[in-house]
């Protein structure tokens, strides 16, 4: 299932043969992360593509976050300015979307109980 991730991700993005080891560490990682957060009982198999699809966008949001690495966000000398891509949004984007594709499967993360004396 990993190897289909790394696939994907490579056919998504723009993923230049010099990055595909980092791609592939990135797609194994997000298959531990996806696995974790299932429901209870529910296995990565039983989610078909989504499972894979989503692992895909989580290793290319790893991958834009490391191209963005030591890049500058803003540079102005003068009347010359120079800013980088919004790799991050981006980044944040293929997150949420993986998100988006695997909530009927995930554990609900974001919940919290907390009791009110009355």
């Amino acid at each position: 299932m990993v190897r289909q991730m790394a696939e994907l991700a490579r056919s998504l993005g723009r993923v230049e043969e010099q990055e595909y080891g980092v791609l592939d560490g990135l797609c194994e990682a997000a298959f531990r992360q996806l696995k974790e957060r299932l429901r209870a009982g529910v296995k990565p198999e039983e989610c078909g593509q989504c499972f894979v699809l989503a692992g895909a966008w989580m290793a290319l949001a790893g991958l834009e976050v490391s191209r963005s690495v030591g890049q500058a966000e803003r540079f102005t000398a003068g009347d010359v300015s120079i800013q980088s891509g919004d790799s991050g949004e981006r980044a944040k984007a293929l997150r949420r979307q993986a998100e988006r594709i695997m909530a009927g499967w995930l554990r609900d993360e974001a919940f919290m109980f907390c009791g009110v004396d009355g």
